[in-house]
């Protein structure tokens, strides 16, 4: 190299440094290419542009080879060059600030360079990058058979392997995976709320359901005065109807039903029971994303969840439903609110799971359902007002409770 002149080397230093910033980018990019991306290519270009892309993503194994290969050629390349360079200009091989400036070049340009081609053209870049590395599979086709040979079964040895796709699997975590890394596109509530849907089939009724104790609805048994005191009162616009208890219900009233009849002569509890529509049941452990669907193909709003004794554990309407998905947008959370020392007063009535995703912490989800329920079954006991709990890195203090059950807790971090 001492026929070659420090201006020539400088040039061929940048371009090394630059075919390093490709296989950077072409790297982000190929390796996270997806189906929902190559269909959303597959749109914007014609079949004969997006055919590149898609032979690379069927054929992972050869791509990182060839990846892995150019970054290594690049990278040595640019580590001697480097070299030279530093003893051209010092007169003696300085090989701390070789590596100094070699550092700093391949921040900038590895890196950095990556950056910006990728921002600049985050569409066309996928492209570019395949049509290079379509002429590279050839060339480099005997090395990476080489590669292939030593490499292989060190993999299979490690009991892993690539997988060969037919069809890219169009699967639920991939797409939560797309709307997480394009979470710049929209709004985080919006963002929270595609995250919600794609949630639905891990969530259960009984996440959200309203618990037994807190259902209401009409006893038949009682005396007429109260039933009608209670029909006019009440804020909902259908109640189950029981006799003494809920695990005898009879059915369901529509309120908007039943008001025109009241003043009615000869209005007694038979003219409730003509116009109560028959009792749904909703098995335990049934999705909620499934639960929809059941209402929509039944025609119905509201239903009993019951275990697999038929004891009602809970009700659940369709405006439970759409208030899991939307209520974020569409409600203030009055379950929990933030002191000024960082603590949280919470009602211990709120299901752990709605806990979880406004404080983003990680209580247990596979045991009781409410804060409530979880402190019991912690403590063994309904605690007394006062008392302290710690439950995983959390400190629980119990404000207030009554004869079954906790009422409201402050909650603190430990740190």
């Amino acid at each position: 190299m001492d026929e070659i002149s420090l201006h020539v080397l400088l040039i061929i230093l940048t371009v090394l440094l630059l075919i390093s910033a490709v296989f950077a980018n072409s790297e982000a990019v190929l390796l996270t290419l997806n189906q929902y991306r190559l269909e959303y290519f597959s749109r914007k270009k014609t079949v004969a542009t997006i055919k590149p892309l898609d032979d690379l993503t069927h054929r992972p194994s050869r791509l990182i080879n060839v990846i892995q290969i150019g970054k290594t050629i690049s990278n040595i390349l640019v580590s001697s060059l480097t070299t030279v360079i530093a003893i051209r200009l010092t007169g003696e091989a300085v090989p701390v600030m070789a590596i100094m400036l070699l550092t700093i070049l391949i921040l900038i340009f590895y890196q950095v360079s990556a950056c910006i081609l990728q921002a600049k053209s985050p569409n066309a870049s996928p492209y570019l990058s395949a049509w290079a590395y379509i002429p590279l599979l050839n060339f480099f086709y005997l090395i990476e058979l080489v590669v292939n040979f030593i490499s292989s079964p060190l993999i299979r040895i490690l009991g892993m392997s690539f997988l060969k796709k037919n069809k890219v699997l169009k699967n639920k975590n991939l797409l939560k995976d797309t709307v997480i890394d394009n979470h710049f596109l929209t709004p985080v509530r919006y963002q929270n709320l595609l995250l919600r849907i794609l949630d639905l089939d891990s969530a259960k009724v009984e996440d959200i359901m309203t618990h037994r104790n807190d259902i209401v609805g009409i006893d038949i048994e009682e005396p007429l005065d109260n039933i009608v005191h209670q029909i006019l009162s009440s804020p909902h616009t259908r109640l189950p109807v029981y006799k003494k208890n809920i695990d005898r219900v009879i059915g369901f009233l529509h309120l908007r039903t039943i008001l025109t009849q009241l003043n009615q002569p000869g209005f007694d509890k038979h003219c409730i029971t003509k116009f109560i529509t028959k009792p749904f049941f909703i098995p335990a452990g049934t999705s909620i994303h499934r639960q929809m669907q059941h209402f929509k193909e039944e025609k119905l709003r509201i239903g009993l969840v019951v275990d697999e004794y038929g004891d009602v554990l809970g009700l659940i309407s369709m405006d439970d439903l759409l208030q899991e998905l939307v209520g974020e947008l569409i409600a203030e959370e009055i379950d929990i609110q933030k002191l000024n020392d960082g603590s949280y007063l919470v009602d211990a009535g709120i299901s752990i799971r709605d806990l979880n995703r406004l404080t983003q912490w990680h209580l247990p989800t596979d045991g009781p359902k409410t804060l409530n329920g979880l402190i019991v079954e912690h403590m063994e006991a309904i605690p007394e007002s006062g008392v302290c709990v710690k439950l995983k890195e959390h400190a629980l203090e119990i404000i207030r409770t009554d004869e079954n059950a906790v009422k409201l807790v402050k909650i603190r971090t430990l740190s």
